[in-house]
């Protein structure tokens, strides 16, 4: 990453080679990060947003070698529900598409680089699938993943379920929005994966990653609905007929998706947290993980703009200091 502390400013990327970036401001002020490193899982723990790959750093889980899913751990997710953490990640055994499955892992330290993470097993959903993800509303708790079938193209569509519990979904899913159109099938795979949700001004919205990741088009969809409507009735759902934020050729920035959503320290602004890749073609190696700020339209509805370039100087966000540790 590229500081200019004098100025207060930074450009991205902000991590390298970092992929499926999550990152999560807790309670107590720090922000926890996480993104795909295949082999194990590694949890960052940093007070500054800008600076989030310079955290406190500690590798949580180094999978039995050899076990069902102990190769292929994707996008980590971490969340912290009835006063514990829980790290949500996709992984299977080497093997195809259907043998992917969501993790869980739990810990019951107020800190989570502290204690033990202890495997809950992986989650029965009705078909193999990726990236999963958690929310409340209305004190329900939801699962999201992405799903493997054809619809009809071979690739993923995103499904919810209920949870009884952090480590247990129940009834059966629905499926809530599938790849049909043009922009959501490049690559040569029809993608929805990746779903985050931000609720604001009265609405939930479910923002999705489209084609495939190697892609420079892959890009983010967006799902909206009322938030005093039921999220497990597919007609709740309107869906937008085009990306919501996708590559910036003039400024270099290509295949992006597979965000998160934060605020700054003081909680005054809201970041999007994603990972782009810096030419057409280039080896998903590359993919590194990047953020700006956003703001919202009048409707009420996010405005995320256009990925922002390599050369182009942002500001710090509000209240960051550019701490290089947690504490």
């Amino acid at each position: 990453m590229n500081l200019i502390n004098e100025k207060n400013v930074f450009r991205n990327p902000v991590v390298a080679q970092a992929a499926d970036p999550w990152v999560m401001k807790h309670t107590d002020g720090q922000y926890y990060f996480m993104h795909t490193r295949s082999d194990r899982l590694e949890l960052v723990q940093s007070a500054s947003l800008a600076r989030i790959g310079e955290g406190k750093r500690k590798v949580i889980w180094n999978p039995e070698p050899g076990g069902a899913y102990s190769r292929n751990l994707w996008a980590p997710e971490i969340h912290h529900a009835a006063g514990k953490w829980y790290v949500y990640f996709t992984a299977n055994d080497g093997g195809g598409d259907e043998t992917r499955r969501i993790c869980v892992l739990e810990n019951e330290r107020a800190n989570p680089l502290e204690g033990e993470w202890t495997w809950k097993g992986a989650l029965d959903t009705p078909v193999p699938g990726l990236d999963g993800t958690v929310f409340m509303l209305r004190g329900e708790l939801y699962f999201l993943y992405a799903g493997y079938g054809h619809f009809p193209d071979y690739g993923s569509a995103i499904y919810i379920m209920r949870m009884s519990s952090p480590i247990k979904v129940t009834g059966d899913h629905v499926l809530l929005t599938a790849p049909t159109m043009d922009w959501e099938k490049q690559g040569g795979m029809a993608i929805n994966e990746g779903p985050v949700l931000l609720h604001r001004n009265g609405r939930v919205f479910l923002v999705y990653s489209a084609s495939t990741t190697w892609s420079e088009d892959y890009s983010l969809g967006m799902l909206t609905m009322n938030e005093q409507d039921d999220p497990m009735i597919p007609s709740s759902w309107s869906k937008s007929d085009k990306p919501v934020f996708k590559k910036n050729p003039e400024h270099a920035v290509y295949a992006t998706g597979h965000n998160s959503f934060t605020k700054s320290p003081d909680d005054t602004e809201d970041w999007i947290v994603y990972h782009a890749l810096p030419a057409p073609g280039a080896d998903t190696a590359l993919r590194a993980t990047r953020i700006q700020r956003f703001e919202w339209n009048e409707d009420g509805t996010p405005c995320f703009g256009v990925p922002l370039g390599d050369e182009q100087e942002l500001s710090f966000p509000s209240g960051d200091h550019g701490e290089r540790e947690g504490r």
